[in-house]
């Protein structure tokens, strides 16, 4: 547990969150700054930073109770879709240093939108990237 991690302090009980769902390795628990209704986030109870730290049986527990959550937003809302958002590291816009995922529900209508406009890329560097990633490491 790291003292100075609000989601440490969460999970030891140090700080109120409407929880939803716990388990031996995970807290599901709502977003304070909800995208939509019912926007909740999925943690590991044990503190990783994010997604390049995380130990792939915390990341599995995690994802399986991202799946429980978007199924009950789905029954129990009336979801018509889910985002699961993880951002890993500053760049990515990640604020809150231990690893979690945001589960969003989704309604017919509702004003969230993608950050970018999807258009179709340079063939020629898609193809260069693809092939960098299919390197393998020496």
């Amino acid at each position: 547990m790291s003292q100075e991690c609000i989601f440490c302090r969460i999970v030891a009980g140090e700080l109120p969150a409407h929880i939803v769902e716990e388990d031996e390795q995970t807290l599901t628990f709502m977003d304070i700054a909800p995208a939509t209704r019912g926007h909740a986030l999925v943690i590991p109870r044990r503190h990783t930073a994010d997604l390049w730290e995380i130990e792939p049986e915390q990341l599995a527990a995690v994802t399986a109770a991202a799946r429980r959550q978007s199924l009950r937003v789905r029954d129990r809302l009336g979801a018509d879709g889910v985002n699961l958002i993880n951002s890993c590291r500053a760049p990515a816009w990640q604020t809150v240093f231990h690893f979690h995922v945001h589960v969003i529900p989704r309604y017919l209508g509702d004003p969230l939108r993608l950050p970018w406009s999807p258009a179709a890329g340079d063939m020629g560097e898609i193809a260069a990237a693809a092939a960098e990633l299919r390197q393998v490491a020496s």
